[in-house]
């Protein structure tokens, strides 16, 4: 296993475990099965678990895991604040106690605001006192580090970075997202400010391995590396030294031993131009069917009505390209999971974009496609719900 460091020195191992696709038996997670695997993980050196209070049984399978095999000295546990369900400094306080009860510890060593978008958010939790929670949770050693899970843009991303002394953050990042959601851009300002930086969706929930058209398997298979899907992605990852730890929803005895091995053989700087040259040759042939030619620049924000446009495109190109139900809940957590609500359908027709996109793109057509297809019944469903209860407001 490799290891690279947190903000102060701690090792944390190259390879995480995410979980929220603990295996499943008759609809429930299958505890044997995912004792076994998290056995074997830790046994190889993985040292860092992802789990978050919204993750259906996820935080008690994983205290009771750890307790029982005595394992919990031996890990880092990283879990989640759903501050969107928030409303009183009690409140925090009673959230927090309860997941410390499901993971049957006396502290977490890391600690995420979960899906923080926007500033707004950040603002609102902060009139809560949750500056002045997090540091008496600090100091009294219930809360190791604090940071931030994001799903969005890159702009709004580094300005939530530059907003407080975070300890790490964590990110959607793969070779298909290396433009948009926080994209390459975000993660070097992150680690240009000292911040570790966590990768979730590496695989975009294995939809890099699954999914992908015959074109990219080719490509892979033509290079004669002999790495699989998965490993391509993985090694994409670990050759960044701004990268420190990737998670994996890891759910079978096969994936933990293939993902440990990769960890253990991938290094900085591994991939040359010939690598190189095969995921963009990948990567072009997953973009085939991309509708809009969106860079993610961010160029055309912000937007008077308060669009994420690049979020917007990059979710409809992926309702084109992949998973339509992936595509719709990425769109939701990039418009809807926030207190100012950024969808396509706020959308005036200004055109104040469309005079600085350097890739020409008819932006205000473009969203309305986007509203034709991701704004469905469910998605206004979802929308007026979340206002009528303030969740992120």
């Amino acid at each position: 296993m490799q290891y690279r460091l947190d903000k102060y020195g701690n090792e944390l191992s190259a390879l995480g475990f995410g979980c929220l696709r603990f295996p499943q038996k008759n609809g429930r997670i299958d505890m044997d099965a995912t004792r076994a695997q998290i056995a074997l993980a830790v046994e190889q050196g993985v040292n860092y678990f992802d789990t978050a209070y919204v993750y259906p049984g996820s935080e008690a399978a994983l205290g009771e895991i750890l307790e029982s095999e005595g394992l919990r000295e031996k890990v880092n546990i990283a879990t989640k604040l759903p501050h969107y369900l928030i409303k009183s400094r009690a409140g925090l306080e009673k959230m927090f106690r309860e997941e410390l009860k499901r993971l049957r510890t006396d502290h977490v060593e890391y600690y995420l605001m979960h899906m923080l978008c926007d500033l707004d958010t950040w603002e609102r939790l902060k009139k809560l006192g949750i500056e002045e929670w997090i540091a008496e949770k600090k100091k009294n050693g219930e809360i190791g580090q604090i940071g931030f899970s994001y799903h969005g843009g890159t702009e709004m991303f580094c300005r939530l970075v530059d907003a407080y002394d975070w300890d790490f953050c964590q990110i959607q990042y793969n070779y298909l997202d290396e433009h948009s959601q926080a994209g390459r851009r975000g993660l070097y300002h992150a680690h240009g400010k000292g911040l570790p930086v966590i990768i979730m969706e590496p695989l975009r929930g294995g939809k890099l391995v699954d999914l992908l058209p015959g074109e990219a398997k080719r490509a892979f298979a033509d290079s004669g590396r002999g790495w699989t899907p998965a490993q391509w992605g993985l090694r994409w990852l670990w050759d960044q030294k701004e990268v420190t730890v990737v998670l994996s929803g890891m759910n079978s005895r096969e994936m933990v031993l293939e993902n440990l091995r990769t960890a253990s053989e991938a290094r900085v700087g591994d991939l040359g131009e010939g690598e190189r040259a095969v995921i963009a040759r990948a990567v072009d042939a997953i973009n085939a069917g991309v509708k809009v030619g969106c860079t993610g620049c961010g160029y055309c924000q912000p937007c008077p009505k308060n669009v994420d446009i690049p979020g917007a495109f990059a979710a409809y190109n992926r309702y084109h390209t992949e998973s339509q139900a992936g595509a719709k809940r990425e769109y939701l957590k990039c418009t809807l999971f926030r207190k100012t609500h950024t969808n396509a359908g706020n959308c005036i027709g200004c055109g104040k974009c469309e005079k600085h996109c350097p890739q020409g793109i008819e932006i205000r057509k473009e969203l309305e496609n986007v509203k034709q297809d991701l704004e469905d019944g469910k998605f206004r469903l979802y929308r007026r719900v979340l206002k009528l209860f303030k969740i992120f407001g």
